[in-house]
């Protein structure tokens, strides 16, 4: 096959950064009247979740910082449902990766999959709380306010999932996700969040906001003493300024995306639907408002995400190694807790890039081969430097600025992908190569 020579690419969305991040926390939590909220001396439960967040350590340990000085004794806990193949030391490994340890934080990390009942929502959902955390005087979460990628709402990712979700460990996320296929996500997530809210023992949250650059664009302190509607409207807001910050693929219509990983920590399904326009049972292109992208091409497992290979069915094709990478026992956890089990089909796949791309070019509808477009990025928290192909240049949006000559795709004698960077700095080192 005679592939499309590629150019680099940079996207352009403002960077919404916040400069200094421990006096921001110090300012919010300071402001927040959420001090008062823990007798001296008394225990507070810190949760924190399994994503890859931008400046997770910084925060968490910010948190943790300010808590101390309050004459508080605080532990962190993990705030997981499956992750870490749903075991105690595995979810602590997983926070450990993220570099949240007792080492760095100064306070213990207290994992365990112990959950005490909290009743039945009106809905008939037995709700559970981390046993660990229910005895401690009060619980502050540290979560993302993001888009979830199963579903479309007002309320999706954050603070109330992880109230749901997150609190309930593996007992929980079992039983939610069983009733959030048949009532819906958002549904069981406010019932269960509303129930958990009703033990009066999570005292607020530290919610956290993402710009296009995977930057840390918010820090919202959110104290639960305003009550359940007014602490929902507050996230349905930070969730809207989020979605309207949020960075799509760089043109209208792809023929091939070529995603280089995949995994856990880089979102919840192994890539973000709401980036490649797939959904967890793997409909194509659910979501109008999106670019429309008719093939996937994964090389590989993230490190950070423990061999799970959830997402790994949304691909049409991969690579060898991904498919020699996946840990099938967390894998089927994470999936089958999810209620979500064509996400982790595997997909045709292949021991070279090169044969992927050749196999995979014929079924996109194109007659003339050479006119298949093709983008590549690294993952789908990562949107802001990409390649494209010379022919997909004169559909690109507005926002995307090309930044290098054309080059030939830098293949390795393996036959797998080379380095794009050094082959478009050898392209611009050569006058015919702007041709």
């Amino acid at each position: 096959m005679n592939f499309p020579r590629f150019v680099l690419a940079r996207q352009h969305f403002p960077n919404r950064a916040i400069t200094n991040i421990r006096e921001h926390i110090r300012k919010e939590l300071s402001e927040s009247g959420l001090s008062s909220r823990i007798p001296k001396g008394g225990k507070l439960a810190i949760g924190v979740g399994s994503r890859g967040i931008s400046n997770l350590g910084t925060i968490v340990k910010s948190v943790v910082d300010f808590w101390k000085e309050q004459g508080v004794q605080p532990f962190l806990f993990p705030a997981m449902g499956s992750h870490g193949a749903a075991t105690a030391e595995g979810q602590a490994d997983v926070l450990a990766h993220f570099g949240i340890h007792e080492a760095t934080m100064g306070v213990p990390v207290v994992s365990s999959l112990d959950v005490v009942p909290l009743g039945k929502t009106p809905e008939g959902i037995e709700t559970f709380m981390d046993k660990n955390a229910f005895e401690a005087e009060g619980i502050f979460l540290v979560g993302r306010v993001k888009w979830h990628t199963d579903f479309s709402g007002a309320l999706e990712s954050g603070l109330f999932k992880m109230m749901a979700i997150g609190l309930g460990k593996f007992a929980g996320a079992r039983q939610y996700h069983t009733f959030g296929y048949r009532i819906g996500l958002e549904k069981m997530i406010r019932s269960v969040g509303a129930k958990v809210f009703a033990s009066n023992k999570v005292i607020g949250g530290l919610a956290i906001q993402e710009g296009a650059h995977h930057e840390t664009a918010g820090l919202v302190a959110v104290n639960a003493s305003v009550g359940l509607d007014a602490m929902i409207a507050k996230e349905e807001q930070l969730l809207s300024e989020v979605k309207s910050w949020k960075a799509n693929l760089p043109a209208p219509d792809i023929d091939i995306l070529i995603v280089d990983e995949i995994g856990k920590n880089i979102s919840g399904a192994g890539m973000d639907t709401k980036v490649i326009n797939r959904s967890v049972n793997c409909t194509y292109n659910p979501w109008p408002e999106l670019p429309t992208v008719h093939r996937i091409y994964a090389r590989s497992i993230s490190e950070l995400s423990y061999h799970s290979g959830v997402g790994l069915g949304m691909a049409d094709v991969v690579h060898d190694r991904l498919v020699n990478d996946v840990d099938w026992k967390p894998t089927y956890i994470n999936s089958l807790t999810a209620s979500t089990p064509a996400c982790i089909r595997t997909p045709i796949h292949f021991p070279t890039d090169r044969e992927a791309l050749t196999n995979i070019a014929p079924t996109v509808g194109r007659i003339d081969i050479s006119e298949v477009t093709f983008c590549r990025i690294h993952n789908t928290l990562e949107l802001i430097d990409l390649a494209v192909s010379e022919n997909l240049v004169p559909s690109l949006n507005s926002n995307v600025e090309v930044i290098s000559a054309p080059f030939e795709i830098p293949w390795q004698a393996s036959g797998d992908l080379g380095d794009f960077k050094a082959a478009a700095e050898s392209a611009a080192a050569r006058p015919h190569a702007l041709a």
